[in-house]
């Protein structure tokens, strides 16, 4: 990987461990508590017998001792020794359980993140990237966190404090050996440091590579039903097999440089050992070393070579979570596309006027363009320049044109789905970039051509848009839309899960509960967005009340194909290539000879006749 790869990886890594840190210092009483019990456990128990044993053998050694005088001489070693074993298990535990707070209250606090930072996002944003592999990446940046952690408590500290407290208790009894120790302990340590450097993006790698796996999976199985019917089992196989041998691939090189940088490293802790049994050894004819503080040398070196021996493997794992946690990261770190000006009032609808004025707006690759109209490249698809359009409070205005005219981009635009590149959209005179997006979406009830359920039962899909609403309510909601004869036959009626994005509906089925919810809503402002395409003529037929109902009072814009939809709408207005071509009532175009009348001419029919 290019120098300029390697820094953005490091990058970001100190993004991801910012993201942590933050969250983790919000818990301070708890990570000092976990690092408390962490630095007891390993002065009691791993410093702290040793260091007794060491006084035993030199009292041993020192002269014989009679039997009946055993526990009168060893009494307090027997007593230090149990006292150090029993606070180094009470700090034990209670490292257990600062770390598993720790995780608990961090891994929420995160959750929660991520959550607010995908739920705020554009649907420009979210229309680029699988959601399989959003969740993936997002468990990813979660579970990363319990691993550092845990990395951190029960590795990376008490390795740095075995070196550090062995240095500090030996310097003063064998100084030349602890020089030549903490020398080869620097060398263990800059080897380690540039190994995990090279490490470090091959880990980036193959959690990318992991992740596409994931949405790969996810996008196939989503869509199934297509697979099947086209019989391209085997072109997604191929697919999927092709992101797998990526991971394959990524793998095996993040496998083969961990197990060359373990080599290296061992090679050093081989030279530790070496120097320990040389000192060992002639420790006492060099230096006068008494054999309690020999053995006492050799544990804690031993000791603290077997921990510098886990940091293979510790680095391993920190890679790894650094690398599961990268692609998160990048998403935390991008800007909103569309988000709120600081201190944004909420919106106030009286009457529902709405003001499309000098709109530009402009798509580039797939995705909207931010940058200033002016700076679009020629690449960019424009949808609309200098556009306006004006619909009075209360009017019904059916938009309407060819593929590509721009209707649902319209309609995204004043949910506020993307944001313009110039002009103003107003809603009572409200420029809407200025307020809220929750107020702003709140008063407009939005049925889509494809419908939106979760998996949830009937009765929370309907009442979505107004969560307090009691069963009377959703089911005249429900009857209005022609919906309760099918709703009631469901096993579980009202209480029937409707499946992931309703699959245990029929389309016009999953028409109706989205309509049913629009209408149970009640929001000033009504968007239809080919709103009744799913249903038959029958269940068409059979609500044209009830929209005609829903309507009245209401300023409403229903975007159609099918003409006789619109066609006793107050006002139609004809799109093509981002501009209004025609604008009247039906009768008026019909008569005009214009592009509607082209249109019109192809179909037959009336919708919501007056």
């Amino acid at each position: 990987m290019s120098k300029s790869g390697n820094n953005k990886t490091s990058s970001v890594t100190a993004r991801t461990l910012s993201h942590y840190a933050r969250a983790t210092l919000h818990q301070w009483p708890i990570l000092l508590l976990a690092l408390a019990a962490t630095l007891g456990f390993i002065l009691f128990l791993s410093f702290g017998n040793p260091y007794v044993i060491a006084l035993v053998i030199d009292r041993v050694g020192a002269e014989p001792v009679a039997p009946d005088a055993v526990l009168t001489v060893f009494g307090p070693y027997i007593a230090a020794f149990i006292g150090l074993n029993a606070l180094g298990q009470i700090a034990s535990k209670l490292q257990d359980y600062a770390v598993w707070k720790l995780q608990i209250r961090v891994n929420y606090e995160l959750a929660t993140t991520a959550f607010a930072t995908l739920s705020n996002q554009s649907m420009t944003f979210h229309s680029n990237r699988y959601g399989g592999s959003l969740v993936a990446q997002t468990q990813k940046f979660i579970s990363a966190y319990s691993l550092l952690v845990e990395n951190l408590i029960y590795a990376i500290i008490p390795i740095v404090c075995s070196a550090a407290f062995t240095c500090v208790i030996l310097a003063p009894l064998l100084p030349s050996y602890v020089a030549c120790l903490v020398l080869l302990l620097i060398i263990y340590t800059i080897v380690a440091y540039l190994l995990y450097k090279r490490v470090l993006p091959l880990n980036a790698s193959a959690a990318a590579a992991q992740n596409a796996l994931s949405g790969e999976l996810s996008d196939s199985i989503t869509n199934l039903l297509a697979v099947k019917t086209y019989g391209r089992e085997d072109y997604e196989r191929g697919l999927f097999n092709a992101a797998n041998r990526d991971v394959l691939y990524a793998d095996s090189r993040r496998m083969r440089s961990s197990t060359f940088r373990g080599a290296v490293t061992s090679f050093i802790l081989v030279l530790i050992m070496a120097l320990v049994v040389l000192f060992i050894t002639g420790g006492n004819a060099w230096f006068g070393i008494s054999a309690g503080t020999l053995v006492m040398i050799f544990s804690y070196t031993y000791q603290s070579t077997m921990q510098f021996n886990r940091i293979n493997m510790t680095l391993q794992m920190v890679n790894r979570a650094l690398g599961d946690a990268h692609e998160m990261t990048l998403i935390l770190d991008e800007p909103t596309l569309v988000a709120d000006i600081p201190g944004a009032p909420d919106l106030v609808v009286e009457k529902g006027a709405i003001a499309f004025v000098d709109v530009a707006f402009a798509y580039h690759e797939g995705r909207a363009v931010e940058e200033d109209v002016a700076g679009v490249t020629s690449s960019s698809t424009a949808v609309f320049a200098d556009f306006t359009l004006e619909i009075p409070a209360g009017q019904r205005i059916g938009l309407v044109g060819r593929s590509g005219s721009g209707k649902t981009t319209l309609t995204a635009l004043l949910l506020r789905l993307s944001d313009l590149q110039a002009g103003r959209i107003l809603v009572d005179g409200q420029d809407i970039s200025r307020v809220t997006q929750v107020s702003l979406r709140q008063s407009i009830a939005y049925v889509p051509q494809e419908p939106l359920l979760f998996h949830r039962t009937v009765a929370e899909n309907i009442a979505y848009g107004r969560p307090q609403a009691t069963l009377p309510e959703i089911r005249a909601a429900a009857a209005k839309a022609n919906a309760l004869e099918f709703i009631e036959a469901l096993p579980h009626g009202f209480q029937t899960i409707t499946g992931e994005r309703g699959v245990k509906l029929s389309g016009g089925q999953r028409q109706r509960v989205a309509i049913a919810r629009a209408i149970l809503a009640n929001k000033p402002i009504l968007v239809l967005d080919e709103a009744t395409s799913a249903l038959d003529s029958e269940s068409e037929k059979y609500i044209q009340d009830a929209l005609r109902n829903l309507m009245e009072g209401r300023t409403s814009i229903v975007v159609a194909h099918r003409l006789s939809t619109v066609a006793s709408l107050d006002r139609i207005v004809v799109l093509s290539d981002g501009k209004v071509v025609e604008d009247g009532t039906h009768a008026q175009l019909v008569s005009a000879g214009g592009e509607y009348a082209r249109l019109w001419s192809r179909q037959s029919g009336a919708f919501l006749g007056s």
